[in-house]
């Protein structure tokens, strides 16, 4: 980490000015903790997140990140501690309940129907938000003139996948099916955005493009949570870092700050306590 210097971003828009966010929180952790047997993965996290942010999450691995993640999508419940999203608690919710007040989550790899096309594939987010749970409806068609179909081939063009709307998913390269994943939960109208590593696997370019994708669904509101290895994804997004190593927050502030403090160097060099 003592070697990492603040990357000049590729993708011809400038790196965030680094100041930290102040508006109100959209997401609150209060004192959270869990175990798995003698390990303490999550170690009483306090977090807030700035509503409309993009804030990164990084540490050494085994740090708790993940499980972290898992926590807040509701994938481990943790053993106490509070989650707040947009005031209300969401601890204890099943996974489809949290999806629907607006919490999604991008794995590592993409999550996406490969034997659809893209526009089935975001319109199925599209009609999850229109109509909560699924019912069937045999009078209701999926057709180009559905208003859901018609939302999908609209968020398609906005990332940029228009041109392959008719394709199946499983064709695509590996950025455009983070792109196509990504167009899935701006969809289904997510207000809070999990990111686990979006970039890992991809070229330089496919991750300047995801780059770029993630800075223009932010400029729509989107608040982000997004943990990353690539310093240079990190350095071009975030607005505020959160560091964890053996469960703990041990630092937060801006990029900069975060780069410089002793505690983190001593993480990833294998020496914190």
């Amino acid at each position: 980490m003592a070697d990492v210097q603040t990357p000049q971003p590729e993708t011809g828009a400038p790196p965030p000015a680094g100041t930290l966010p102040t508006g109100e929180a959209i997401l609150q952790v209060k004192g959270l903790n869990k175990r798995f047997g003698g390990l303490q993965a999550i170690n009483n996290i306090n977090l807030d997140v700035a509503k409309g942010s993009i804030h990164a999450i990084i540490g050494p691995n085994g740090a708790g990140k993940s499980t972290f993640l898992n926590c807040l999508i509701g994938l481990i419940e943790p053993d106490t501690g509070e989650i707040l999203f947009e005031g209300k608690s969401i601890k204890g919710l099943k996974q489809h309940r949290i999806i629907q007040r607006g919490i999604a989550r991008v794995f590592q790899t993409p999550q996406i129907f490969p034997g659809m096309s893209l526009t089935e594939n975001v319109t199925i987010a599209a009609l999850s938000k229109r109509d909560g749970e699924f019912r069937f409806n045999p009078v209701t068609p999926l057709n180009a003139s559905n208003s859901a179909t018609e939302e999908a081939q609209s968020v398609l063009a906005q990332v940029g996948l228009a041109d392959q709307r008719d394709v199946e998913a499983e064709h695509l390269s590996r950025g455009d099916k983070r792109r196509l994943e990504l167009a899935i939960c701006i969809a289904a109208h997510a207000k809070l955005l999990l990111l686990d590593e979006p970039t890992a696997g991809m070229s330089r370019h496919d991750t300047n493009r995801t780059i770029d994708l993630l800075r223009l669904i932010s400029e729509k509101g989107m608040t982000k949570i997004v943990i990353e290895h690539d310093m240079h994804v990190v350095f071009s997004l975030a607005q505020r870092v959160s560091v964890l190593a053996q469960g703990a927050v041990i630092a937060d502030g801006t990029p900069e700050e975060v780069r410089g403090n002793p505690k983190v160097k001593e993480a990833y060099l294998g020496g914190a306590h």
